[in-house]
């Protein structure tokens, strides 16, 4: 069955989510972090997935704006950096002002010239998803931004990916699903979707019990495997 719909994750997959960190360290005023920020970086995406994880096996949902603080928090103390207040209300700011990667408008461009359906699916709240959107300047080449906010448990639930067709009345068949984390691409083969791995940093394949149906370096091959 031909791809008719490319999903993409938000957070890793198209906007970077080490720039916020990156940008800070660059600023004089936040020169503390000028040697550790990829640490800090490191730290704050892991605890903002682990705390995501957790909450959906315990049950205790919540924004993930909320879970994206608490990582941001334990990273800052991690690294030395807690009780710097400017420097967290100016990470959490440039978060919200995330940039896309720079193969992602051209990419998303030709995907709707050729007639797909785009979305992002993504444990980002709605508000945080509108913030990255627009900052990006790539709204006007996503037809949905859907969030797990909608069904109140995050990613991998089956519940997330269930969001796709009902949003688009199609087939899993017809779904490519993007993303840059291996364990939601893994998951979204075992769902059915056909699957892309972004592995911009050359990790190791989860030991899990699916794997993605395709790895890509970048973004650059996505309008391909949909058949353009």
């Amino acid at each position: 069955m031909p791809i008719t719909t490319c999903i993409f994750d938000a957070y890793g997959t198209l906007f970077d989510v080490a720039a916020a960190a990156r940008q800070a360290a660059s600023e004089a005023e936040f020169s503390a972090i000028k040697n550790d920020w990829p640490q800090l970086a490191e730290h704050w995406r892991q605890k903002q997935l682990s705390y995501s994880w957790l909450r959906a096996v315990t049950g205790e949902h919540c924004d993930f704006w909320q879970v994206t603080q608490e990582g941001l928090d334990w990273a800052l103390e991690k690294t030395g950096h807690d009780g710097d207040g400017a420097l967290r209300e100016r990470l959490l700011q440039l978060y919200w002002e995330l940039g896309a990667y720079a193969e992602v408008p051209e990419m998303l461009q030709t995907l709707k010239e050729a007639g797909l359906n785009t979305a992002i699916l993504s444990n980002g709240s709605p508000a945080m998803l509108r913030g990255a959107v627009d900052s990006a300047g790539i709204d006007g080449v996503l037809d949905a931004l859907l969030s797990v906010q909608s069904v109140g448990i995050f990613k991998p639930d089956a519940r997330v990916y269930d969001l796709v067709g009902a949003e688009f009345g199609c087939a899993k068949e017809e779904v490519l699903f993007v993303s840059s984390n291996g364990w939601d691409a893994a998951a979204a083969t075992g769902y059915g979707f056909t699957t892309a791995w972004v592995n911009r940093a050359g990790e190791p394949m989860d030991r899990l019990p699916w794997k993605p149906v395709h790895t890509l370096n970048d973004l650059t091959g996505i309008p391909a495997l949909a058949g353009i």
